[in-house]
């Protein structure tokens, strides 16, 4: 039986016979592939240039950074990849939300208060307009006349929105079309979608296909007056879209009002709440937050550092680590940079010498193939030539990017990329906050560097956002001036195919997760800086 709270704000639906209230969950926005957080929190991290902050738009359909700015912080509508357990497997599936109702009924602006109240950091908003079919030349035509029917069923990709859906409740990164309402068409440029603890999926037909309602945990019907919500997509389309007042009004006489009553209007019967007046009713708000908080409650599992510490006490080191050979000159700049006593000049130079030692060593270990070149004087020189199509470097911020410029040197017009990963103190979890990967990764050797490895749990997330990227496992190479054995075996028993390349690795890790006899804060060291004590990078030897 149903249950009312207030009638006119908020109804509950009630559920068939037999469905389940508390199915287990099973586990992401738009970013582009090579570009897709461009906006960073300024209070939070080190100034950086390419780093600044931008505004957002609340539509996945638009190409603007996915933040939503609100009084009290920035939360990223573009997810992000969810952590990753000592095997490399996410812990848990996002929670998703499907808003439904009529166009204009103020879908949005309920996802965004939702968002916002849930004060949850990593959410991902995804809007059913993304996904409108390619129309052909004919229907070019008609969409042009306003003769098209975009509230129709057959409009959308449902096939493509099922896939996509599917992989962002599982934590996969996916690809998102963006569609152009100005000429009815999908761009050129897709964007790519991170996981997220939620995620909150808004459209007309949300709950109007039985493939889509399988995947949501909580269904919810925006109910608005029609008058009120054909005044506003009056405005919508006049000055957002650049159509003129006769072509909606007639768009909306012949195709939007039918569509509601016979495909839209129905679907209430399947919600679980329905929400009349839209983002004004602060009760029903209140009511969905409350029960989405609930849920998240019951799937939280946090990263346990403690289990990656013992996970693998008393293995042998793996076989995919190559340690640097310690002769008596590696071990002599080794006793300059772990002196803690060393100036600061000192110690940037010995560590640029190690780190170009140690980039050399790991490109010894890219597949080469046999070419021959004529030399000056003619005679043949039998060689050898990078098998692949080309290298790429990705440093995980800050102290990986003080890798960059020996691998520059080595590797001439090599492409970077970067990383940055912060810790969540309340949850102990290291999240992706910062992603600008270079075009076509996935084709990519790729050389990832980090200065110091703990636990190996930031260096797990870099690795799985690179396979996010499809970049094949066994083109990574992990590069780490010092690790711990603990980070060693997590990164290896995760990612058995990414091969390990280090100048030295320490044996053990204290209560606070750093690398002992160690090297000390690498990043203050190297850029004479005290580091703020929220901030997480892998590179100070806190490497979670």
């Amino acid at each position: 039986m149903a249950v009312t709270m207030s009638q006119a704000d908020v109804q509950i639906q009630p559920k068939e016979e037999g469905e389940d209230h508390d199915r287990p969950m099973p586990r992401s926005d738009s970013g582009s592939g090579d570009d897709s957080m461009d906006g960073l929190v300024k209070h939070r991290c080190p100034p950086t240039p390419s780093l600044s902050p931008q505004k957002r738009t609340t539509s996945q359909s638009k190409t603007e950074p996915p933040l939503l700015w609100t009084n009290k912080r920035t939360i990223y509508t573009a997810g992000r990849p969810p952590w990753y357990n000592v095997t490399g497997t996410t812990f848990k599936e996002a929670f998703v939300i499907g808003l439904c109702g009529g166009s204009a009924s103020g879908k949005t602006t309920v996802a965004n208060k939702i968002i916002e109240a849930l004060d949850v950091p990593w959410v991902v908003l995804l809007s059913m307009d993304s996904f409108y079919k390619v129309l052909t030349k004919d229907e070019q035509e008609l969409a042009a006349r306003n003769e098209y029917n975009f509230d129709h069923p057959d409009a959308f990709d449902f096939e493509l929105l099922v896939n996509v859906l599917k992989k962002l409740k599982k934590g996969k990164s996916v690809k998102v079309p963006v569609y152009d309402f100005t000429n009815h068409s999908r761009r050129k440029e897709w964007k790519t979608v991170y996981g997220a603890n939620v995620v909150i999926f808004e459209g007309i037909l949300a709950l109007a296909n039985k493939d889509l309602l399988k995947l949501l945990d909580m269904k919810v019907f925006v109910d608005t007056d029609s008058d009120i919500r054909l005044v506003r997509r009056l405005k919508r389309d006049i000055s957002e879209r650049g159509r003129d007042i006769t072509g909606v009004i007639k768009q909306y006489n012949k195709f939007v009002k039918p569509s509601f009553e016979q495909y839209i209007e129905p679907s209430v019967q399947v919600a679980d709440i329905v929400v009349p007046r839209g983002g004004e009713n602060f009760v029903a708000l209140d009511l969905i937050v409350q029960h989405v908080h609930s849920q998240l409650e019951k799937r939280k599992q946090r990263g346990d550092m403690s289990a990656l510490a013992t996970a693998h006490q008393g293995q042998p080191l793996p076989k995919t680590l190559t340690v640097l050979e310690n002769t008596p000159q590696v071990r002599g700049m080794h006793t300059i940079i772990r002196n803690k006593d060393t100036n600061r000049d000192e110690f940037i130079f010995y560590s640029k010498r190690l780190m170009r030692l140690l980039i050399e060593r790991a490109l010894s270990f890219l597949p080469l193939k046999p070419v021959s070149v004529e030399t000056p004087q003619g005679s043949i020189y039998e060689g050898k030539r990078l098998s692949g199509k080309r290298i790429s470097g990705v440093s995980i911020l800050r102290a990986g990017e003080t890798m960059e410029q020996a691998l520059m040197a080595v590797c001439k017009d090599i492409r970077l990329g970067k990383i940055l990963i912060q810790t969540n103190h309340d949850t102990g979890e290291p999240e992706l906050h910062y992603l600008r990967l270079p075009k076509d990764i996935s084709e990519d050797y790729v050389i990832l560097m980090d200065s110091t490895v703990s636990t190996g749990a930031a260096a797990m997330m870099a690795v799985r956002v690179l396979l996010d990227h499809d970049v094949q496992e066994d083109k990574i190479f992990l590069l780490s001036l010092l690790m711990a054995e603990m980070g060693v075996h997590s990164v290896a028993y995760a990612f058995p195919k990414v091969r390990i390349i280090t100048t030295a690795v320490d044996k053990r890790v204290n209560d606070h997760f750093h690398i002992i006899p160690g090297i000390g804060n690498f990043g203050d060291r190297y850029f004479g800086t005290d580091a703020p004590s929220d901030w997480y990078e892998s590179d100070e030897g806190m490497d979670y």
